[in-house]
């Protein structure tokens, strides 16, 4: 049985908060919902692969990627009204959730890759796909914690971030 597509109206609503003129939410929610959709599509392609362990892995994944896309709103909410050392620390605060995301992507992008060239061949395309998305939503992320710490050029973050976006 096939389950029905979300209808664009569906969608709106987070569209509609993403295109105001606010920073938030921003890249970082938008990543952290496009790597939600990578981990659905791998835990779709380890269900047919009948991988129990991995569907449920990218499922809890899933979940986590939206908390994520939250949590980088209120983060990077913060630092629209700080001014000086407060919002260097909201900056800092603010390079946490990105760089979580990076890391769960990366475990999303290795898990479809897999699937794609060891699950059901049917999904290889799904499990394709879901690579990509995870890989960009990865670099994106990645991207995000070295702007919000380009004042902490040397905290340790931004080469944990470079590293992710090169695995991924």
């Amino acid at each position: 049985m096939v389950s029905p597509v979300m209808e664009p109206s569906d969608f709106s609503s987070f569209l509609d908060s993403v295109a105001e003129r606010t920073a938030a939410p921003g890249g970082g929610s938008v990543a952290a919902v496009v790597a939600a959709f990578a981990a659905a599509l791998t835990e779709m392609a380890a269900r047919y692969a009948d991988e129990g362990e991995a569907a449920t892995r990218a499922g809890t994944l899933r979940a986590r990627f939206l908390e994520l896309a939250a949590e980088d709103a209120e983060a990077y909410g913060a630092v629209l009204g700080a001014r000086g050392e407060e919002r260097q620390q909201a900056l800092s605060r603010a390079a946490d959730v990105p760089l979580e995301l990076a890391e769960c992507a990366v475990e999303v992008t290795q898990l479809a890759n897999r699937l794609a060239e060891e699950g059901n061949p049917t999904l290889r395309g799904d499990a394709m796909t879901a690579a990509l998305l995870a890989t960009a939503a990865t670099k994106a992320a990645a991207n995000l914690v070295e702007i919000n710490l380009e004042a902490r050029p040397e905290d340790e973050r931004i080469a944990r971030a470079r590293t992710l976006a090169k695995r991924s």
